[in-house]
């Protein structure tokens, strides 16, 4: 076994350096889109910061979803947190298996130009729906009686900009419709069901994605709406950028230099 190892080694090594140089070569074709994307990705977490500033917390509304789904209680409310950092973890890990694999279909850059286009579509009509309309929030601490549920004026532009990190994301409240959650893990889902190559892995991914919704509504995170709002705009968003955006290079079919984004 360590003779194995000390001859595959050296080829691991010089499989990730030469993947390295072409993803690198992309980047700086790219960064401008990679950069953009990131960017926005903040303005996105900016954007849900601000909406508390104006969230009013009041009586919580009817809910079909918090009818039919038991509540999980406050002390569970980490359980649809545990599969959405699965999801997006074992995601990430998946966009980076060309530096490591022989059978590989997609270049890491450019697919995550995708990715951040259809998650910045997303974002930018979720931020117009929850400033058109702020709901009161079904979460434990966006409730009447909770010190969080609403927030003083800020004392300076600092307090914004840094979005009172992390704190200000972990206990925000406002930004319901629809879920951000719920867009991640669609647009993940989506990505890897058009990229991936294993089935069952497929099937695996939309299993836990309806999971995690249900799990949503049961930890009152969200209103049944937010979740089913996002699941069809994601789907149909990322449909329609899909007829627009040019389609990605097969590496497994065509050894050709790869085509980049506009």
């Amino acid at each position: 076994m360590p003779v194995y190892f000390a001859r595959e080694a050296p080829k691991l090594w010089r499989k990730i350096c030469i993947e390295a140089s072409i993803e690198v070569s992309l980047l700086a074709e790219n960064w401008k889109f990679v950069l953009a994307g990131l960017v926005f990705q903040y303005i996105h977490g900016l954007a849900a910061h601000g909406v508390h500033y104006l969230h009013r917390p009041g009586p919580t509304l009817q809910d079909v979803g918090f009818l039919l789904i038991p509540e999980l209680g406050e002390d569970k409310a980490y359980m649809s947190e545990t599969i959405f950092v699965f999801i997006f973890c074992s995601f990430v890990l998946w966009t980076f298996h060309p530096f490591f694999f022989q059978n590989k279909r997609i270049y890491t850059i450019l697919l995550w130009c995708r990715i951040l286009a259809y998650l910045g579509a997303c974002q930018i009509l979720r931020i117009m729906t929850f400033y058109a309309t702020q709901l009161p929030g079904p979460n434990y601490h966006c409730r009447e009686g909770s010190k969080l549920a609403t927030l003083p004026p800020p004392d300076s532009a600092l307090e914004v900009i840094f979005i009172n990190f992390p704190w200000g994301v972990i206990y925000g409240c406002g930004d319901l419709i629809f879920s951000s959650h719920v867009i991640f893990t669609l647009v993940f889902v989506l990505t890897y069901k058009k990229y991936g190559t294993i089935r069952y892995l497929k099937q695996f991914a939309w299993l836990l994605a309806l999971i995690q919704s249900l799990l949503i509504i049961a930890s009152r995170k969200h209103y049944t709406v937010d979740v089913v709002v996002a699941w069809y705009t994601v789907n149909l968003t990322v449909f329609f950028l899909d007829k627009k955006l040019p389609e990605l290079p097969d590496r497994s079919s065509s050894s050709a230099s790869p085509r980049l984004l506009p």
